[in-house]
């Protein structure tokens, strides 16, 4: 049975192609996720995509992930990085891998962005590569998981 890695977005991720490019790039979440899947099927992979703006369903999917078998997750918290005591929290007691993902370099851009309250509970954070950021971070929690040679 393939290793099962979530996707989780947070708000306003699902407007993904119609806000700024020059932060957050052309593609749809749509055309992201599709991009994503291809990739992890080359790996042996599967992944489960989910969004929500909500911040008591991102929890509920991370509580669900605790039962279901889930191997890795990536995760772009959106604006809820910077303010989510609750996602923290709920990160905490987590023990597969958490990579927490952004489009855009949250440290070149307006103060508030460079803190980020996920960041002290995940293996790693990947920022600044728009789409990329995902395919690098599945591709490190691939090796992590030894699905693929390091």
């Amino acid at each position: 049975m393939a290793a099962l890695i979530r996707v989780i977005n947070g708000p306003n991720l699902n407007l993904l192609g119609q806000r700024p490019g020059q932060h957050y790039g052309q593609l749809s979440l749509s055309e992201l996720e599709s991009q994503l899947q291809s990739q992890a099927l080359t790996l042996g992979i599967q992944l489960l995509c989910q969004q929500s703006n909500h911040e008591g369903q991102l929890l509920d999917w991370l509580h669900e992930s605790l039962r279901d078998g889930t191997a890795g997750l990536i995760l772009n918290a959106g604006a809820y990085t910077h303010t989510s005591i609750a996602l923290a929290d709920a990160l905490e007691v987590i023990a597969y891998p958490v990579i927490e993902v952004h489009l855009s370099n949250i440290h070149a851009r307006e103060s508030f962005r460079h803190h980020s309250r996920l960041t002290p509970h995940v293996w790693g954070q990947i920022s600044g590569f728009g789409p990329l950021s995902y395919s690098l971070a599945l591709q490190a929690l691939a090796q992590k998981l030894q699905l693929i040679p390091g």
